[in-house]
């Protein structure tokens, strides 16, 4: 790809993760971490990767984009708006009564989200079944499906991969972010995942690929790639990432949630606004 395509991406990034920021900001707290650590991800999907119409949403022949870990919806709610589904500012209204722009991904209230999710490990398992529905209809497109380490505690997550590996579903692609968190501590701590998740999907079936650097925009469509000519079986993509990348307090704390006060907030705003300036002109 040439690399004035690949700073297109990188700086798609970096503008996702200053409008999550304004749209957590908003609200004043939520889950900054877990959002911020799959802006690289979504960047790579939305402005390369899937097709999809923001002026018809519910399109049929569009790829899907699941968001297991549902909490990490402002993330995907800054993509979409970035990517012309409804005004950016639109989600500055996060979890109001009323809003269109709950803490959680929601299909029923949000322009553009494919699934409602937030109840973790029930993402992987619609996914797997939408994979399964479009394949029935001859439906040429593919679903991808962003799931969270600590979310593959779940026993439902391995049910749903020994479905999708049993039906060969290669039409279903998935990324597990993995940044080494979830709510109550690291994951080696609450639950360890033994030889590591990749090699438990590789168990189940599925056909695994390991990116090092899974906030590297360049590594993420590599793997992307590859994984789109896997046939007979579907694929995960295993992210190794940093909860909290790019927004400094963030990083530091690794938290799973943050509320902060409104100078906090205008710091961290000033922080990713200068970020985002700052690349743009090294960039372009």
């Amino acid at each position: 790809m040439h690399m004035e395509n690949l700073n297109r991406l990188r700086l798609l990034a970096c503008e996702i993760r200053m409008e999550t920021m304004k749209i957590i900001a908003s609200k004043g707290n939520g889950h900054v971490g877990g959002s911020l650590s799959i802006a690289d991800v979504l960047a790579v999907l939305y402005g390369e990767v899937m097709k999809y119409d923001p002026q018809d949403p519910n399109w049929k022949e569009r790829d899907w984009l699941i968001l297991s870990k549902g909490h990490a919806g402002p993330a995907l709610y800054a993509a979409l708006g970035i990517a012309g589904f409804y005004p950016k500012e639109a989600a500055y209204h996060l979890n109001e009564a009323g809003s269109d722009f709950p803490s959680h991904a929601d299909h029923n209230r949000t322009r553009g989200v494919d699934i409602t999710t937030g109840s973790l490990g029930q993402g992987i398992s619609e996914a797997v079944g939408v994979a399964l529905g479009n394949r029935m209809q001859g439906i040429d497109s593919h679903v991808f499906v962003i799931c969270g380490d600590g979310e593959c505690d779940e026993g439902q997550v391995w049910e749903a991969a020994q479905f999708a590996a049993h039906n060969h579903l290669d039409n279903l692609i998935g990324f597990v972010d993995s940044n080494g968190r979830q709510l109550d501590g690291t994951i080696d701590e609450v639950m360890s995942h033994g030889k590591g998740i990749g090699a438990k999907f590789d168990a189940f079936g599925w056909g695994v690929i390991e990116v090092s650097d899974g906030n590297d925009v360049e590594q993420i469509l590599e793997a992307v790639r590859k994984a789109l000519t896997v046939k007979g079986k579907p694929t995960m993509i295993i992210l190794n990432t940093v909860k909290g990348k790019g927004i400094d307090f963030a990083e530091t704390s690794g938290e799973h949630s943050s509320t902060l006060n409104k100078q906090q907030w205008a710091e961290v705003l000033e922080e990713a606004e200068r970020k985002y300036a700052e690349l743009r002109e090294a960039l372009l």
